[in-house]
């Protein structure tokens, strides 16, 4: 009996309260499963949900890290979504993602100036603005790289970009609430 408490007392750690670096470990996260759940996404019909947006939009929306972490988010998201890339032109993720976070960032900085931060709702929008701000981003340098005709760009390429931000909106708002359980729960604030 003895020994089993002595064994609990070794492995249990009081979780961190209020850590300036624990957006980082919530981020990293967070965009590795999103970069494993891109890799292995299927695409139905031509879509698949961006995963990397959707967890950087809900660590962005947990944490509300400034907006120059933001653009470090959307940078590293950039550089992690290049290999498993489904695309003609990964490097292009680098800029969108850049965008995606931005607009991320800028949408959860206005709901909390309006008083609305715990609003229901605030991860399905910043999910969704931060998908078209990152897939017009990403089509828009498509376009331009292989130089497609405007009829391509707007009849094939930005219905693409809208059906993947509703479905990245449904994804978001879906794990929002679960991950934000968990995060409160780790950070002892039930």
């Amino acid at each position: 009996m003895l020994h089993q408490q002595r064994l609990q007392e070794l492995t249990y750690m009081e979780p961190a309260k209020e850590s300036q670096y624990r957006w980082v470990a919530l981020t990293s996260l967070l965009l590795a499963i999103g970069v494993i759940l891109h890799t292995i996404s299927p695409n139905i019909g031509g879509i698949t949900p961006n995963w990397t947006i959707a967890m950087y939009t809900i660590a962005i929306n947990l944490t509300n890290p400034s907006l120059s972490q933001c653009v470090g988010i959307g940078f590293v998201a950039g550089a992690v979504n290049i290999p498993s890339s489904k695309s003609a032109f990964p490097y292009g993720n680098i800029a969108s993602e850049l965008v995606g976070a931005i607009v991320c960032a800028l949408v959860v900085k206005a709901f909390i100036s309006m008083n609305l931060a715990n609003n229901k709702i605030k991860p399905a929008i910043s999910a969704f603005l931060a998908t078209l701000g990152s897939g017009l981003t990403f089509t828009f340098i498509l376009k331009l790289v292989l130089g497609l005709t405007l009829q391509v760009y707007i009849y094939m390429m930005l219905p693409v970009v809208f059906a993947v931000a509703i479905a990245n909106t449904v994804v978001t708002q879906l794990l929002y609430f679960p991950a934000e359980k968990l995060f409160k729960v780790q950070s002892g604030n039930k």
